[in-house]
């Protein structure tokens, strides 16, 4: 993957970046004093060495210009954003190489500002004759131990402090993103960011159509999924009652055309496999966490019956995006979302009635994606791109988690070589040194964003 762009950028988030920060030590710290050295990522001008290190035990960095000459000047860039925005008017710790002397270095700062739940990133930074060169930018492997943690703590970096949502405004994605962190924390036990969950929900209750509702059910149904797995890792009962009230939000929207199902827009009467397949893993989750529910198992029934015969599964045992103004499979593209959601439902569903048969035909959909769906030793979205932004770089994300919950239900966990060759490709081929990962698993180009983090921690959620 390709890294961020290396121009100036301004910001608010920017300005924010270079204020002065105390952690463990505070900023401006003497690196003589530091136990580490570890060195991550350099440049080179012209005949000098741009230098990146770090304090991986304080979690501190400093900056240094090698083989130069009296005058080179050498400063660290701080991020809050994963690389997007800084400040060009406040170069830390900014120092030239004294007369005498062929190299020089910055004084160490904090990566993090945990007083304002800030995820940050560092690059050093150098000007010889007007040039300037700048490393990638990389972090300490705090909150970063492992692939998986150093891949939610890079997607972090995208949650905004204002909004509380993913990239800023992102919505359904955003509820993609938050169910990524929840089951990393679930899976690695790192428990870092369990912030992002209270303060989404506080937040944005009230957005919209209030509760995680919108016209558009599908957004609705990822909401209604990622307030269930918030209610798992937390135990809060908000959560629950907010998953019911977007159950029920979609149900009051299933209607008669082409014989039953949600509709995919409250003005509108498309019926869709997505929309379809997350009311079938909503209604079967909370079946499964409500005591003595019949209601939402009945709707899981009756949503799988008329799922299955609805068309869209079609005779490769592919889903197409939806039904035809006639009622028929449109042919539109298998999704790589569509192949993926419907096995986490049929998991929940199994698991509220033993019905083997739903594992069977789970086993058959998923054994049918994970050849037709992969390409290069890695998944592919159909027509995948080299964007990170919009709708399309999630998609991937809620396969892996839907294939992952399935392989974890059957007994010979067939899916477990398939989803640890894809992290392993993804890992050593579309990261770059803040752990950002791109839109093509297999390598190639590409810019980052959340929509393709969100995916790649799925994948190493899944992974295990």
């Amino acid at each position: 993957m390709t890294t961020m762009s290396t121009g100036i950028a301004e910001g608010a988030s920017a300005l924010e970046a270079n204020a002065a920060i105390c952690d463990k030590f505070c900023d401006t710290r003497d690196p003589a004093l530091s136990p580490q050295d570890r060195q991550p990522v350099s440049a080179a001008l012209q005949s000098r060495s741009i230098v990146l290190h770090f304090d991986d035990s304080d979690a501190m960095g400093w900056a240094s210009i090698e083989k130069g000459a009296a005058g080179d000047e050498v400063w660290l860039d701080r991020s809050m954003d994963g690389g997007r925005t800084w400040s060009s008017g406040s170069k830390l710790g900014d120092t030239r190489v004294p007369a005498g002397n062929s190299g020089w270095r910055t004084l160490m700062y904090n990566v993090d500002d945990w007083n304002t739940e800030g995820v940050g990133a560092l690059r050093a930074c150098g000007q010889v004759a007007g040039s300037i060169a700048c490393t990638a930018w990389a972090r300490t492997t705090w909150n970063a131990g492992d692939r998986r943690t150093a891949a939610a703590t890079a997607l972090m970096m995208s949650f905004d402090r204002g909004t509380k949502l993913f990239g800023g405004n992102g919505w359904w994605t955003s509820a993609n993103a938050l169910t990524a962190i929840i089951d990393n924390i679930r899976v690695t036990g790192m428990g870092s960011y369990r912030y992002a969950i209270a303060e989404t929900y506080d937040a944005n209750i009230n957005a919209q159509g209030g509760r995680f509702t919108n016209e558009y059910l599908d957004d609705t149904g990822w909401w209604g999924l990622a307030w269930v797995d918030a209610y798992d890792l937390t135990g809060d009962s908000r959560y629950l009652a907010t998953a019911r009230a977007d159950a029920d939000h979609m149900y009051a929207n299933w209607n008669s055309t082409c014989g039953g199902g949600v509709r995919w827009n409250t003005n509108g009467n498309y019926k869709n496999a997505i929309t379809n397949e997350l009311f079938l893993s909503l209604t079967s989750a909370l079946h499964n966490r409500i005591p003595g529910d019949t209601a939402y198992l009945g709707e899981a029934k009756n949503e799988w019956a008329w799922f299955l015969r609805s068309g869209m599964i079609n005779g490769d045992h592919m889903i197409n995006d939806g039904l035809s103004d006639a009622c028929v499979n449109n042919g539109q593209p298998t999704w790589t979302y569509n192949q993926g959601v419907v096995l986490g439902g049929l998991t929940e569903l199994y698991k509220a009635t033993g019905d083997a048969s739903l594992l069977d035909s789970a086993r058959t959909l998923a054994g049918a994606s994970t050849v037709r769906l992969q390409s290069g030793g890695v998944l592919r979205e159909p027509g995948e791109g080299d964007a990170c932004t919009g709708d399309g770089p999630t998609f991937k994300g809620a396969y892996v988690r839907g294939l992952g919950k399935l392989n974890t239900r059957l007994g010979d966990h067939p899916y477990t070589t398939t989803l640890r060759s894809w992290a392993d490709t993804a890992w050593s081929k579309d990261r770059n040194a803040l752990d950002q990962y791109g839109p093509h698993w297999a390598g190639g180009g590409g810019a980052g964003d959340y929509g393709c983090q969100q995916s790649a921690l799925d994948l190493l959620d899944a992974s295990g």
